[in-house]
């Protein structure tokens, strides 16, 4: 099948809120905080080892995944391209198509955990066909097992640092064009992947719709990961004031790709509540969402912005 990079690629975000096209509106038109009904639950963020062997990263993951729900969690995160080695090589080669249940069998396992476990599984992210484009993607399932949400990679990895490390995700992938948040059991939820942390617009806009959590899949390399991994998420909290979540893959991962790991919980105010090494490992961590409240009333950021000065613009009108 050939692959098709594109510029800018169809809309294709499925989620309980939609987004549609009109006027830009500014902060003072954006949604103020409100709680879920559930407040306080523990999240698993499942840094796992990735092999060149589909099938057993598959199960290694359901594994994993039903060891997380032993553990109390409500909340699963699984690491970006967790079902294949980090590789413009390989994505083609264990990508799926998402409409033929029968040609996803990452898709359908989590589905089928989810509604089995009875939680909400943020599925990192897979390879994903559509109509001849490959998109990195990632799937939300709710408790009853249906897809809740999908965000498709809107910034793509590209980089060259000379004697370094060479890598161009727009050799093989199409970016997505849409942000991606979605009403959970477990709150309101942003959705990026890995690079997609690095602007600070898509967090904004993510806290300023009221999520009160955002969740990067992620796969940061040694270089940018010693650099940027642990300080841009902790950045992306400090805007909004909400909590963050990464989850990457270990770093003895199969594969040309060196991965830092450090999946990593941080709360409002930039605490790292958990965090991670560099190896297999599970975090279990509590997220309490009335530290949000606590901690925005300490520090009223949206009463001290200069709208006579400037203005976060939101280019699509959105209905909670």
């Amino acid at each position: 099948m050939a692959i098709s990079p594109v510029a800018s690629a169809q809309s294709q975000c499925v989620m309980s809120s939609s987004f549609n096209s009109t006027e830009s509106t500014g902060f003072s038109c954006l949604n103020p905080l409100k709680l879920p009904n559930i407040t306080k639950f523990k999240i698993a963020l499942c840094q796992l080892s990735v092999t060149s062997d589909k099938q057993r990263n598959l199960a290694h993951a359901l594994h994993t995944i039903e060891i997380a729900v032993e553990q109390g969690a409500k909340l699963v995160v699984l690491p970006e391209m967790w079902n294949c080695p980090y590789s413009n090589d390989n994505f083609a080669k264990y990508a799926e198509d998402f409409d033929d249940e029968d040609a996803s069998p990452s898709f359908s396992m989590l589905s089928q955990v989810a509604s089995n476990q009875g939680i909400t599984i943020v599925g990192g992210s897979v390879p994903e066909w559509n109509n001849g484009l490959l998109y990195n993607s990632c799937c939300v399932f709710g408790p009853d097992g249906k897809l809740r949400a999908k965000h498709r990679k809107i910034h793509l990895f590209d980089v060259d640092i000379p004697g370094d490390i060479l890598f161009k995700e727009s050799d093989t992938l199409a970016a997505g064009n849409t942000p991606t948040i979605v009403d959970t059991d477990v709150g309101r939820i942003g959705i990026g992947i890995c690079h997609d942390i690095r602007f600070p617009e898509l967090a904004m806009l993510y806290g300023a719709r009221g999520a009160h959590l955002i969740c990067y899949p992620g796969a940061f390399n040694m270089s940018t990961g010693e650099l940027l991994w642990e300080l841009v998420q902790r950045a992306r909290q400090e805007a909004s004031i909400l909590f963050v979540a990464t989850c990457s893959p270990s770093r003895d991962s199969n594969g040309c790709y060196p991965i830092w790991g450090h999946s990593t919980l941080v709360g409002p105010f930039g605490k790292i509540i958990a965090t991670s090494g560099h190896e297999e490992t599970m975090v279990i961590a509590e997220i309490d969402y009335s530290t949000i409240q606590l901690q925005r009333e300490s520090l009223p950021l949206e009463k001290l912005r200069r709208e006579d000065i400037y203005q976060f613009v939101d280019k699509s009108a959105w209905k909670p």
